[in-house]
């Protein structure tokens, strides 16, 4: 039986409620939970069922019952708040971004070393166990040298100028919005299966709405709220983040690559889809059917691989929980990092992990940066460090 650690969670929003399911389905222990005022931390505690709500992170940091801790607070919080808890010693799992800059991302990456703690960043779409399945393939030679990755990751919640939310003002989510909120877990997926990097970006972006109206007085509306009464729009917002983006890639190998991002697409609610040529065959998959991998062949029938533990490589059959015919999906896909992370709090924290590290989410902001750049330049840029 696995050990079970005492673990606190950051923020009350769309994403903590998934944390704290996927928390207690690994085996731990959610025992407290911090909001952004002591009345929303209660408010969560009473509702979820958790002991403790904490009135400040320096009350949740004290607390010798949390051995580690989640963060999903708004994107701006990540990297003081991931600093504070590793110098406390506290192993974090942190929502992506995870930092608004390099700079900042970088010098976490180096507190978790000094620390000494785990410290991961909640890239969760890598723990489909098909999209494992089709980096075990991959690294074994069956799809051939790699030759381009095409795909796309598109929602429609933003489409209206009326959606609004605190993810669309740079000063609380970043100088990138969609790019940073939802491509960046395509282009972790993607260079997570193929096992290589993307070193140089050729980016345009689009804002759809330069204006967006909100609720006078509200900085934000709920994300993903369905039973809220509708409010009157009448607070005139400039926007300075986009809704949408192409972006050509090379990578590493000298594989070529495009990306299409959207929130701004009617009808697509969270569709992440990828299809990845190689010299033998490609690989086809689609988050809103999880349990299928397509596997074209030139010489003989295309095949349609669905998720059968009997059926996979050991390395997608290790968090594929339940037999074929049992479908699995995005709460599972947290649920399986998050037995990774605390699978791993026993061993070194240096080397490889079986989970995205810091150095990944450092990555990720880097290669944000240089799409940013590429946009602003209209030029191909090389991303710094490949």
């Amino acid at each position: 039986m696995s050990t079970s650690f005492g673990v606190a969670l950051i923020g009350t929003g769309f994403i903590g409620p998934i944390h704290i399911e996927a928390v207690r389905r690994a085996g731990q222990q959610v025992v407290g939970i911090l909001g952004s005022s002591p009345a929303r931390s209660q408010a969560a505690a009473e509702k979820y069922g958790i002991p403790r709500a904490y009135g400040s992170l320096e009350e949740l940091l004290a607390d010798r019952a949390v051995q580690a801790v989640h963060i999903t607070s708004p994107n701006r919080h990540h990297a003081e708040q991931t600093a504070a808890a590793m110098r406390a010693g506290k192993h974090v799992l942190c929502e992506k971004p995870l930092a608004m800059t390099s700079a900042e991302s970088a010098a976490l990456v180096e507190l978790a070393k000094e620390t000494g703690v785990h410290a991961g960043v909640c890239y969760n779409v890598r723990f489909y166990p098909l999209c494992h399945e089709a980096r075990a393939r991959i690294a074994t030679g069956e799809v051939g040298p790699l030759l381009h990755v095409t795909g796309s990751y598109v929602q429609d919640w933003l489409l209206k100028e009326t959606d609004f939310n605190w993810r669309v003002l740079a000063s609380e989510g970043g100088e990138l919005r969609a790019i940073a909120d939802i491509g960046t877990h395509w282009l972790d997926l993607v260079q997570f299966i193929v096992g290589d990097e993307v070193t140089a970006v050729c980016a345009d972006l689009q804002t759809v709405h330069p204006v967006r109206k909100r609720p006078s007085g509200m900085t934000s509306v709920e994300t993903f709220q369905a039973d809220r009464a509708t409010p009157v729009h009448d607070e005139e917002v400039p926007i300075d983040t986009e809704d949408a983006g192409n972006i050509l890639l090379q990578f590493a190998s000298g594989a070529k690559g495009n990306l299409h991002v959207s929130q701004t697409t009617a009808g697509r609610k969270n569709c992440i889809r990828y299809e990845i040529a190689g010299r033998s065959e490609a690989l086809g998959w689609n988050s809103e059917c999880p349990n299928e991998l397509w596997i074209g062949q030139r010489d003989r029938a295309s095949e349609l691989l669905v998720r059968d533990p009997a059926l996979l490589s050991p390395l997608a059959r290790g968090i594929a929980t339940y037999p074929g015919g049992h479908n699995e999906g995005f709460s599972d896909s947290f649920k399986q990092l998050f037995r990774m992370f605390y699978g791993s709090l026993s061993k070194s924290p240096t080397g490889p992990q079986p989970y995205p590290t810091l150095a990944e989410g450092h990555r990720e902001i880097v290669l944000c940066e240089a799409i940013l750049k590429s946009h602003r330049e209209r030029r191909w840029v090389e991303v710094p460090g490949s």
